[in-house]
C-alpha cells in the first residue's frame, strides 16, 4: 500500500520544533546543573537492551509497554526501553557496586507500545533521579524535594502532591489472609474506588469482619494531613507495620513543609513495583500525574544485589508544554562584505560576537532574504573602518 502522507509521524510520537526545542534544551541544562549541585551524577543508559535484563524486577504493565525485537547477531530478544529506572538500578547494582548512598540522574527518550500517562504520548523524554543505599524517610524526602524543585524550574507552581503508602495495603491484605490472586483483584477495584465490589469480594472470600472493615476503609482515607489521625483510629487493629507506615507519611510531610500535600491510602500506583512511600504531582486540567516517584527497595534483588532505593521521574516535554516560556535572543545579521578588507574585518567581528555568546546569522550569496526576513533584531553595518552592531 502506498501512502502519500509519508512524512507523518506515528500516532503518539512527537517532535519538538523551534523555538520550543531551544527552551527545552535550556531547561535541561538548568535541571542537570541543579541535580549536580545536590550530588546527583549523570548516567546515560542504552536505548535498547536484552529483554531479560531490561524487564528484570518490573511488573507486567512494563512488559506490555515494551517494543520487542530480535538481535540479528545473537538471536536473543531485545527491548526498546519503556522506562529508564530499571536500567539505572542495574547500573547501581552491577556497574558501580558502591556500598555508600549513591545519587544518580538521567534523561532520555523512552518508547511505549501505547499512549499512557504523561500527555498521552508514546515517546516521553523521561528525566529523573534515583537515590540508592539508604532506607528511610530522609531519602524519600530528598527525592520528593528534588521533584518539587524540578517543577519550580519548569515554572509549574499550581500543583498538589498525592502521598500514599503501598505497604499499608500489602500488610492489610496479608493480615486478611488474601492470596496473591485475591490481593491483585482487590487492588483493581480499590483503584477505581468501587465500594460495592470491594465489600462483595471481601464477603465472598470470607475475610473476618475486622480485616474486612480495615480494607474497605482505605477508600475513605484521603484528604489533608488530618486524615492520618483518622487512619490511626480506623486501622488501630492493624499490625505494627501499618502504624509505622502512617508514621512515615507524617515524617515525610514534616520534612517537606509548605506544600499542598494530599494523603490517599488507596493510591497504589506502581503497587507491583513500589514497596513504601509513593507520591505524584497533579495540576488542574491534567487527569494524569505530571511527575511521580516513590520507594522501590526490592528491585536490586533481581540483579543479585539488594539495595534500598527511591526515585522520581517525569516527562520533560510535557512539563515545558504546560507552561511554555519564550527565550529572548537578539539575533545579529551579518551581511556580505563588498571588499576583501571588509570581509576580513567582518569575520573577526563575527568570531568575537559569538565568543561573547551572541547569535550571528551570516547572509549567503544570492540569498533572497534581508535581516528582518531572517528574524534578526540587529545588523552589522560597515562604519568607515569597522563593523558595528546596529
Amino acid at each position: 500500500m502506498r501512502y502519500s502522507n509519508h512524512w507523518l509521524l506515528p500516532e503518539g510520537v512527537h517532535e519538538v520544533l523551534p523555538p520550543a526545542a531551544a527552551y527545552l534544551e535550556q531547561v535541561r541544562r538548568q535541571l542537570f546543573d541543579t541535580y549536580r549541585s545536590w550530588g546527583y551524577e549523570l548516567v546515560i543508559p542504552p536505548f535498547i537492551e536484552y529483554l531479560d535484563s531490561l524487564l528484570t524486577g518490573t511488573g507486567a504493565d512494563l512488559d506490555l509497554q515494551t517494543f520487542k525485537i530480535t538481535d540479528q547477531l545473537t538471536g536473543r530478544l531485545m527491548g526498546i526501553r519503556a522506562d529508564i529506572t530499571p536500567q539505572v538500578a542495574r547500573i547501581d547494582a552491577h556497574q558501580l557496586k558502591r556500598t555508600v548512598p549513591t545519587r544518580l540522574c538521567y534523561l532520555g527518550t523512552v518508547l511505549h507500545t501505547r499512549p499512557d500517562g504523561f500527555a498521552r504520548t508514546r515517546s516521553p523524554l523521561q528525566v529523573g533521579a534515583e537515590l540508592y543505599g539508604h532506607a528511610g524517610v530522609a531519602s524519600d524526602a530528598e527525592i520528593l524535594s528534588l521533584m518539587l524543585e524540578t517543577l519550580h524550574l519548569t515554572h509549574i507552581n499550581n500543583y498538589h502532591i498525592d502521598i500514599g503508602q503501598v505497604a499499608i495495603y500489602r500488610e492489610l491484605a496479608q493480615q486478611a489472609g488474601l492470596d496473591k490472586e485475591q490481593e491483585h483483584q482487590l487492588f483493581d477495584v480499590l483503584q477505581s474506588k468501587a465500594i460495592p465490589e470491594i465489600h462483595s469480594f471481601l464477603s465472598a472470600w470470607q475475610v473476618d469482619t475486622q480485616a474486612h472493615e480495615m480494607l474497605a476503609q482505605l477508600v475513605y482515607l484521603n484528604g489533608d494531613l488530618s486524615v492520618l489521625e483518622e487512619a490511626r483510629h480506623s486501622l488501630k487493629h492493624a499490625s505494627h507495620s501499618v502504624q509505622q507506615a502512617l508514621d512515615e507519611i507524617a515524617a515525610l510531610a514534616e520534612r517537606v513543609p509548605d506544600h499542598a500535600l494530599h494523603v490517599d491510602l488507596a493510591e497504589l500506583r506502581g503497587y507491583s513495583y513500589h514497596t513504601g512511600l509513593v507520591f505524584a504531582a497533579y495540576v488542574p486540567g491534567q487527569g494524569q500525574a505530571i511527575a511521580r516517584g516513590g520507594r522501590y527497595d526490592h528491585v536490586g534483588e533481581r540483579f543479585g544485589r539488594a539495595r534500598p532505593a527511591t526515585g522520581f521521574s517525569t516527562d520533560l516535554i510535557n512539563l515545558v508544554s504546560l507552561n511554555p516560556q519564550q527565550i529572548e535572543n537578539k539575533t545579529i545579521f551579518a551581511p556580505l562584505a563588498s571588499t576583501h578588507e571588509q570581509q576580513q574585518s567582518l569575520q573577526q567581528q563575527i568570531q568575537q560576537l559569538r565568543k561573547q555568546g551572541q547569535i550571528v546569522i551570516c547572509e549567503l550569496p544570492r540569498q533572497n532574504a534581508d535581516a528582518q526576513a531572517m528574524g534578526c533584531q540587529q545588523i552589522l553595518s560597515w562604519d568607515e573602518c569597522e563593523w558595528v552592531v546596529q
